[in-house]
């Protein structure tokens, strides 16, 4: 969806927010009939006033309640409608929606990552916890029904093998807003030692080996770290992908396959190994958590990382604005030949698994309905990327221009702070994150150096957002949970040296034996049945 085709649904728009309004008071004595489910509860009864709303993805720290979010508020006053939100702690999201499903008390909305759930989203349709949205949408939805009409491969992605619809997904716009993870390097540090960004991994020992020896921060000590990995030992599909592998599944020609039982990955462990022992990579990796890593970068002992475009490169250009050599850059996904483009990047699908889900314990379904679908709409586009005009935004020559308190926030939070407080377009949630959101994010010099570079891998063997049946789910989650624990505890030890790799024969062994060969099985045919959508 572009700027201008917005502002074709301006009559949409407007004879929505009739709708809602003539919802709101009461007048609305239509009846609706779901076809798709026997028992779906009351799909219209008193008007809508409140709306409970479960919802899991991280939300920032500076935000206590997505009530705080200006465009929450707004919709609020537009609306009538109150959403009383309930934010699972930390960690403890998917406890407790499966104590919730299995309760059966449902809030009317539960926001979250529907494609990890077990047995699929088409489980809780089939077990009359969700609703099934094709005909609300149909009947009750324009402009999310326009959305789907002008992009075909995007209904696609949000319905089960079914067909089933059901959730307000969240959808990024445009190729701009695909591209935000990657290899970063500080790039003042490779301009000092004469060094190019590196592009294969011979190219990047040198420069980590340089950032070791050559004493790029200048201190005179030999504290630098040239290379920090994730905790579990693993940076992205990065550097494995340079040997054509995951660290989980993927396809080749439409067949599956799992990365940590294929032998190129004994030689990406043999790597990390080798440039662990050289004390190449840092050395407390598996310790660092976020403020640790901040607290590296800052202090100018870090010289590369997997990093994002806004909470890495943006962030820490503005908290190191004072250092006027400070610069960092990206590097493109490492390739074992020069010249070779890169099996992997971070380009990510249009749909990431979030949506809105209404419950089939809501008793305003089309009501809820009608209230989400305006999100999809001019205004609603607009209120949830840009936030409140002449506020936090405004019309420059037809395009939504963010002011300073986003920009240059007179407070000094950073932009992925300011914007926190006015929309939610910076992570996710049932909107259409526009492609103007993500240029102006991302209009630092550094950020459009490494979006260039990112973007360079091919992800033809990338796997699709494919689900397990109802009947494979729960074998499928004992087989991987197992797995997935075994694999994360044996690459730590493989990296730093505790397990020798003369035993990696014996850890693909040891997962196939716990069942690697039935989920790729699963996978295989979760695949061709995305295909067949």
């Amino acid at each position: 969806m572009r700027w201008n085709s917005l502002k074709k649904s301006s009559a949409i728009v407007l004879l929505l927010l009739l709708v809602i309004v003539t919802a709101l008071s009461g007048c609305s004595d239509s009846k609706e009939t779901n076809k798709d489910s026997q028992n779906q509860g009351n799909e219209e009864g008193a008007p809508l006033k409140e709306v409970t709303y479960w919802v899991s993805n991280n939300r920032p720290d500076t935000l206590k309640d997505y009530n705080d979010i200006a465009a929450y508020k707004k919709l609020e006053e537009i609306t009538g409608v109150h959403v009383k939100f309930d934010h699972p702690a930390s960690g403890e999201a998917d406890q407790q929606f499966n104590l919730m499903m299995a309760s059966g008390e449902l809030p009317d909305v539960i926001e979250r990552i529907w494609t990890s759930v077990p047995g699929g989203p088409e489980k809780y349709i089939k077990d009359n916890k969700i609703v099934k949205l094709n005909d609300y949408i149909e009947e009750h939805a324009p402009n999310f029904k326009m959305v789907l009409d002008e992009h075909p491969e995007w209904k696609k992605m949000i319905s089960t093998d079914d067909g089933s619809i059901y959730s307000f997904p969240f959808l990024r716009e445009a190729d701009v807003n695909l591209t935000f993870y990657g290899p970063v390097l500080r790039k003042d540090w490779l301009e000092k030692l004469n060094l190019k960004v590196p592009e294969t991994l011979d190219e990047w020992h040198t420069v980590l080996k340089a950032f070791k020896d050559k004493d790029p921060n200048g201190n005179g000590e030999a504290d630098e770290i040239p290379l920090l990995l994730g905790t579990d030992g693993l940076t992205g599909n990065a550097f494995v992908g340079a040997f054509g592998i995951t660290n989980g599944f993927y396809q080749v020609d439409g067949k599956v396959n799992y990365g940590p039982i294929q032998p190129e990955y004994k030689e990406f462990l043999q790597l990390f190994h080798n440039w662990y022992k050289e004390g190449l990579i840092d050395q407390e990796y598996v310790a660092t958590d976020d403020a640790l890593k901040d607290a590296k970068v800052t202090n100018n002992q870090l010289g590369s990382f997997m990093g994002y475009t806004g909470s890495s490169i943006l962030r820490y250009m503005q908290l190191k604005g004072d250092d006027p050599d400070f610069f960092l850059t990206g590097a493109p996904y490492p390739v074992v030949n020069k010249g070779d483009v890169p099996y992997f990047n971070l380009g990510e699908n249009n749909y990431n698994g979030v949506g809105a889900a209404i419950t089939t314990s809501n008793k305003n379904i089309v009501e809820t309905v009608k209230w989400l679908d305006y999100k999809y709409g001019e205004e609603g586009f607009k209120l949830f990327n840009f936030g409140i005009e002449g506020e936090s935004y405004e019309i420059v020559d037809g395009y939504p221009t963010y002011k300073e308190v986003i920009t240059n926030n007179p407070d000094g939070k950073s932009m992925s702070e300011a914007l926190a407080m006015y929309v939610v377009a910076g992570w996710s949630g049932p909107i259409i994150q526009a492609k103007e959101y993500a240029e102006q994010y991302t209009s630092m010099p550094a950020q459009q150096e490494a979006i260039e570079q990112w973007k360079k891998g091919s992800n033809e063997r990338i796997m699709p957002m494919v689900t397990p049946t109802q009947d494979e789910s729960s074998e499928y989650a004992s087989i991987m949970n197992d797995i997935n624990t075994y694999r994360s505890e044996m690459i730590n030890k493989f990296i730093m040296g505790e397990e020798s790799l003369d035993k990696f024969g014996e850890f693909a062994d040891t997962i196939k034996a716990m069942g690697i060969d039935r989920a790729i099985e699963i996978q295989q045919s979760a695949l061709e049945r995305y295909n067949n959508r």
